[in-house]
């Protein structure tokens, strides 16, 4: 099992950065599926980016070239820049683990942007 907590959220002027960690509860370095996913008020829950133990990446195409997902292997955490941030980013984001065929969730981080 793994605990997932995400910190770094909040309110956000259009343009601005954030920068949101996940720390896990334990190593992460055998964990080849991490990702950051978000829920907008009255949407579906959607990926925003993941990355694999080998640091391959792959971003929803409404953040690509504004976020970055990374990871520290050695800190038990993944993180997720945000750059240059649009008010329809606003929304929960979560960080999500896979090991085989379990599915770990955080609690989630609100990251509100006004315009």
């Amino acid at each position: 099992q793994v605990q997932l907590v995400e910190s770094g959220g909040g309110l956000v002027q259009a343009g601005g950065s954030l920068r949101l960690s996940c720390a896990a509860s334990r190593s992460i370095f055998s964990i080849n599926y991490m990702g950051w996913y978000r829920q907008a008020p009255g949407k579906e829950r959607e990926l925003v980016a993941h990355i694999t133990g080998v640091g391959r990446t792959n971003y929803a195409d409404s953040v690509k070239g504004r976020f970055t997902i990374s990871r520290d292997n050695a800190k038990n955490t993944v993180y997720l820049q945000m750059n240059s941030l649009k008010p329809e980013d606003t929304a929960v984001y979560y960080c999500n683990a896979r090991t085989g065929l379990s599915n770990y969730w955080g609690q989630g981080t609100q990251v509100t942007v006004s315009s």
